[in-house]
């Protein structure tokens, strides 16, 4: 701590004024600061604060790493209680602009000439300031209407500091509170701050915007701006200027013939999109980033915050997803537990019958007529209360499929996002979870089982030489030996079953090898040899068990 002590000493202060002494003693700062100030947090002639608002006026008061941090708690309610998720919601990141001269530093600096050579026009007031950055009007010399996004100089060092501390104090709390060690705080620390780290890059904010691009170059109802990469560096952002109608203007969407529930399906629509087909998320879709534009199409900005769902993570949600379209409180107990993370070992059963009144929420509905926010949070509440910890990139789909879930109901009381995502996820759980992707999946993983198989010779070598030396006492009665015996021959046979499977497996991909070209013509004779004999061997390995079980 005595690397970056004076800020230290200013989150104590801050947190002991607040009244929130808990978090000074997890984090061991009262030890190292045990004079501070501390403050009853009564108002003048009003109610005291409560412990929640007494939490956001503090990560207000520490600054915009702070401000951050409590933004994405806002959105983690496996993690918090409903009121404190409630008051962090409220977190503004706002901050007065960068002098007119900073400004022009900055850009300077970062492009290697004075403004005035680069742009045609640049408004020096900015259309909006943040504590990271802040947003000007410009046009190019060519006349193209630009943002010209500035990071505030100095920011970087802050929030680095900043993150250091936070993951220190995380770490520490991980050892000495155990519900912090169940949770992983430490693990979240560093979530945070690689995300935080990502959005202070805007470089890679720009790659992002031209991969959103890319997946929907196709689709016209989606205008992502243009990137101009020679006026844009790590701190300096060049996009094309979108002008629209905001989407929470219904009478001016009205009065340009677009119908707010048809413009709340097309959002909808294209955030389905992007989960369930390209895996690559906007994860922060809030009213201010969209914009519809006289034709329809919908502009979207800022992408700094993103998610994405790579195979295994889209597995895991597919099987979420079945088990809430079958209703079947087991089997999304059992997909919960896949998809989170505990340091504990949770109990399926008393975590399935916490389901049950989730699912009671949708009894005798489908799942499109569901609220799918509220179901949602329905489930993380369950998760919190077992101390299950979901991925980050979960995380931020919950987010933003109720970010979006909020604007079309604000559109259109009645749109129930349900019924657009419903194909989609249904289309999702069918590819990810049928036939062919399984057999694909065990294909992909025949090294492994060959790799397995062949290690077998070694493994008994040592068992075999730890039972010459002596090494094992084994005491058995006669009565043990049958159950003994029985297993072995299980174990055999599921061995010869390995082996057989693993040479079928080896043998289709030596036949993809040799020939790629002829793979689609031996692709179904193939494949269906192949589950035959899996099916035989299956068959006759139930027949043998049952035929064991009655002797």
């Amino acid at each position: 701590m005595a690397r970056h002590g004076d800020r230290y000493r200013q989150i104590a202060q801050v947190l002991a004024r607040h009244s929130l002494g808990f978090l000074l003693a997890v984090s061991g700062l009262d030890q190292r600061f045990p004079r501070l100030t501390r403050w009853e947090g009564q108002r003048a002639g009003e109610r005291p604060y409560t412990d929640p608002e007494h939490l956001r006026l503090a990560l207000e008061e520490l600054g915009p790493t702070f401000i951050k941090l409590g933004q994405i708690l806002s959105t983690r309610p496996e993690l918090l209680p409903p009121a404190y998720m409630d008051e962090l919601r409220k977190l503004q990141d706002a901050a007065p602009g960068v002098p007119d001269y900073v400004v022009q530093e900055v850009l300077e600096r970062e492009l290697g000439r004075p403004a005035a050579e680069v742009f045609a026009e640049f408004d020096a007031t900015p259309l909006a300031s943040a504590s990271i950055g802040q947003a000007h009007a410009a046009r190019l010399l060519d006349g193209t209407e630009v943002i010209v996004k500035i990071r505030r100089p100095g920011v970087l060092e802050k929030v680095e500091e900043d993150l250091q501390i936070i993951q220190t104090l995380a770490a520490r709390a991980d050892r000495v509170w155990g519900a912090a060690a169940d949770y992983d705080l430490k693990g979240i620390a560093g979530e945070f701050a690689s995300s935080l780290r990502a959005e202070l890059d805007y470089e890679r904010e720009g790659r992002n915007a031209e991969r959103f691009a890319a997946d929907f170059a196709s689709d016209r109802s989606l205008h992502i701006p243009k990137v101009y990469w020679e006026t844009s560096t790590k701190e300096v952002l060049t996009l094309e200027r979108i002008r629209g109608i905001s989407v929470n203007d219904l009478a001016g969407l009205e009065a340009a013939g677009l119908p707010p529930r048809r413009v709340a399906e097309r959002a909808a629509d294209l955030a389905a999109r992007m989960v369930f087909e390209d895996g690559f998320f906007h994860a922060d879709p809030h009213p201010g980033n969209l914009f519809i534009e006289a034709d329809g199409r919908i502009g979207l900005i800022d992408f700094g915050m993103v998610g994405e769902l790579d195979d295994e993570l889209r597995d895991r949600l597919a099987r979420v997803l079945l088990a809430l379209v079958q209703k079947d409180p087991r089997r999304l107990a059992g997909a919960l537990l896949r998809l989170g993370t505990s340091r504990r070992s949770p109990d399926p059963t008393a975590l399935a019958a916490d389901l049950v009144p989730v699912i009671d929420l949708y009894r005798g509905r489908s799942l499109g007529e569901v609220q799918v926010g509220r179901l949602s949070f329905a489930v993380l509440s369950v998760l919190r209360r077992h101390r299950l910890r979901l991925p980050r990139e979960i995380t931020l789909l919950v987010k933003m499929v109720t970010t979006v879930e909020g604007i079309g109901t604000r559109l259109d009381p009645d749109f129930e996002l349900g019924t657009v995502l419903g194909p989609y996820a249904r289309r999702l759980a069918a590819q990810r979870l049928s036939t062919r992707a399984l057999l694909n999946r065990i294909t992909d993983s025949r090294a492994d089982v060959i790799a397995l198989v062949g290690e077998l010779p070694e493994q008994l070598r040592r068992v075999s030489e730890i039972l010459e030396a002596g090494g094992v006492d084994v005491h058995l009665r006669a009565s043990e030996l049958d159950p003994l015996v029985s297993r072995m021959e299980r174990v055999g046979q599921r061995l010869v079953v390995a082996v057989i499977a693993s040479a079928l497996l080896r043998g289709i991909g030596q036949i993809m090898a040799a020939n790629p070209t002829r793979w689609g013509s031996w692709q179904a004779p193939l494949v269906g040899a192949g589950m035959g004999v899996l099916a035989t061997m299956s068959t006759y390995l139930a027949w043998t068990g049952r035929h064991r079980r009655r002797r």
